[in-house]
């Protein structure tokens, strides 16, 4: 050993001699700490005016050691000078210690748990996309009496294939003993003898087809005003819609002018939600027509200035398109020489090149029931899925009634048979639902099949901006009419008067003492039964209406805040919607 190293010995031996041990201990143990960093002693020649200065620097030497002894830790001597020297030691080891501890961890494993529920949700919602590949559009088919909707509707069925050449034959040779041989292509979807005899479309006709890329629903609206109720149920379910309008002279002008179906069908569309509509001029084969663009530009003025009007953005929310419902040019194929002056797309071709729907799969269940029956002791529910998805055997709860029940099968509303049971269906799909552990009885149109974990709100009364369409007189508070929201229907009072609207939107200070014809406003409305509706800014489907009486549509409105149950709702979860 050199005499260096026999300094430095006798250098620690020193300075640690003052330290007290513990009286407890069997034996003297001295032990290295473990985690401290390992002691690699420096070549002593290197250095040797600095070793000779050891002793007046005694802070260099047990800076790398950190010395432990059995049992209690060791305490230093105030009074020792050599102590201080080495007190800092341990502290400057335990600051390592407290920056390696592992309490962050789990602030750092909260984000990656989420991460992992974001690709579970995102992975469930690319396999229900998978499986219902071709995106589903409602299309409902409006307008004037006897402008050719369900004739137009049995052409698209015919060139799609979806009715064959023998039942179309069978259609024509029974119309043609009827006297009514024009009428065969309509019986396709007019299958009552009532509607057939008369020509006339009652209830809301339903039909399917396919395209390449997307399925459609046709929804035939009734063009007579005294069936404006079923048209306003079809209505309710549309996507898309498409305002037939006859070009024929004198029939364009008797359904467009006040008192015909044109205008209201075409506000009532809007009203329910309706977003895009294709504007198809009819019967341009007509005699009193014979394809002319001078009466086709005629009706597209008139009718951009009133839908202007109502809401829709010419640029965007319309198309015009020259057809003829009962030849089928302009429907599957373009119009080709018939019409030389637009070579635009057909019908089909405009539907499909529409854009994408934005919907809600993986939001809470609603689906408006707008059907209800029972087979062989099981309820089935028909409606078109409004916002999330349906599973077989999940369970669900009708409101408002609270009726909780099972979904032991899914079908389309065409394919009701075991082979075509599916296992799912998502947002914007049509369909029915065989129910168990409820009674059909118990089940009414405009019930909503909801959540278990988040049910539709129900309510019986709520604050709603109006539009005054028509009015023979004032409207004050305590105004009575009938509401017709998603697939519900039932009388309402207009208990108070809130707000009247300007131009810009705003609303007056005072309540005004009546409002009347175009007047914008804001009312209380209380319903006469329970009803199942949403705010207009959670839920559209739900939570726009419209009000008529004696006949006609008064008003259009939106929900805007469901009201406390204090004022009359049924639930109070719904003063969670309070603005």
């Amino acid at each position: 050993m050199s005499d260096n190293d026999s300094k430095q010995i006798d250098d620690v031996t020193a300075k640690t001699s003052g330290m007290t041990l513990n009286t407890k201990a069997k034996e003297f143990k001295p032990t290295f700490n473990a985690k401290a960093p390992s002691f690699v002693p420096r070549a002593p020649a290197a250095k040797p005016a600095a070793a000779a200065a050891a002793p007046a620097a005694p802070a260099a030497v047990p800076k790398p050691i950190s010395i432990g002894i059995g049992g209690a830790p060791a305490a230093a001597k105030p009074a020792s000078a050599p102590v201080p020297a080495v007190a800092p030691a341990p502290r400057e080891e335990a600051k390592p210690k407290k920056e390696s501890a592992p309490a962050p961890k789990p602030a750092a494993a909260a984000p990656a748990a989420l991460e992992h529920v974001n690709e579970e949700i995102d992975a469930e919602e690319d396999l229900m996309l998978d499986e219902h590949f071709k995106e589903h559009l409602n299309v409902i088919f409006i307008g004037h009496v006897d402008a050719g909707k369900s004739t137009l509707g049995g052409q698209i069925l015919h060139v799609t294939g979806m009715v064959d050449k023998r039942t179309l034959e069978k259609y024509e040779r029974e119309a043609k003993e009827a006297g009514r041989e024009s009428w065969y292509l309509s019986w396709a979807l007019d299958t009552s003898q009532e509607e057939r005899a008369k020509g006339k479309t009652v209830e809301c006709g339903r039909a399917y087809f396919e395209t390449t890329r997307r399925r459609y629903t046709i929804l035939d609206a009734p063009g007579h005003k005294n069936y404006v109720p079923h048209m306003l149920s079809g209505a309710a379910q549309a996507d898309v819609g498409v305002l037939i309008i006859s070009a024929r002279k004198g029939e364009f002008e008797t359904g467009f002018e006040r008192g015909g179906q044109t205008q209201e069908h075409a506000i009532l569309a809007k009203t329910a939600g309706v977003r895009h509509l294709v504007v198809a001029i009819n019967k341009m084969d007509d005699k009193t027509v014979e394809w002319s663009k001078e009466r086709y530009d005629e009706i597209i003025l008139k009718m951009t200035a009133f839908l202007r009007g109502t809401g829709y953005n010419p640029r965007t929310d319309l198309t015009f398109i020259p057809i003829s419902g009962y030849t089928g040019a302009g429907v599957k194929d373009r119009v080709g020489s018939a019409c030389p002056w637009y070579s635009g797309p057909s019908l089909l071709e405009t539907l499909d090149g529409l854009q994408t729907i934005e919907r809600k799969i993986n939001g809470p269940l609603r689906i408006p029931i707008s059907e209800k029956h029972s087979e062989q002791g099981t309820a089935i529910i028909s409606g078109k899925i409004e916002s999330g998805n349906v599973k077989l055997n999940q369970k669900v709860i009708i409101m408002p009634d609270k009726l909780t029940c099972e979904v032991v099968g899914i079908f389309g509303e065409d394919e009701n048979s075991a082979e075509n049971e599916k296992q799912s269906a998502v947002c914007g799909d049509n369909v029915q639902l065989r129910l168990r552990g409820v009674d059909d009885e118990a089940i009414s149109q405009g019930y909503v099949l909801t959540d278990i974990k988040n049910p539709c709100h129900t309510t019986r009364a709520f604050d709603a901006q109006l539009r005054i369409l028509d009015v023979k007189n004032i409207i004050t508070a305590g105004y009575n009419s009938v509401l017709h929201v998603h697939t519900a229907v039932a009388e309402v009072t207009m208990t108070k008067l809130l707000h009247k609207l300007n131009r810009e939107g705003q609303r007056s200070r005072a309540p005004p003492p009546f409002v009347k014809q175009r007047d914008a406003c804001i009312v209380r409305i209380v319903t006469n039964k329970a009803i199942c509706v949403e705010r207009f800014a959670d839920y559209p489907q739900l939570g726009r209406f419209t009000l008529r009486d004696e006949g006609k549509t008064i008003a259009i409105g939106k929900i805007l805040r469901l009201a406390r149950p204090n004022a009359g709702t049924a639930s109070a979860a719904s003063a969670a919607h309070a603005n």
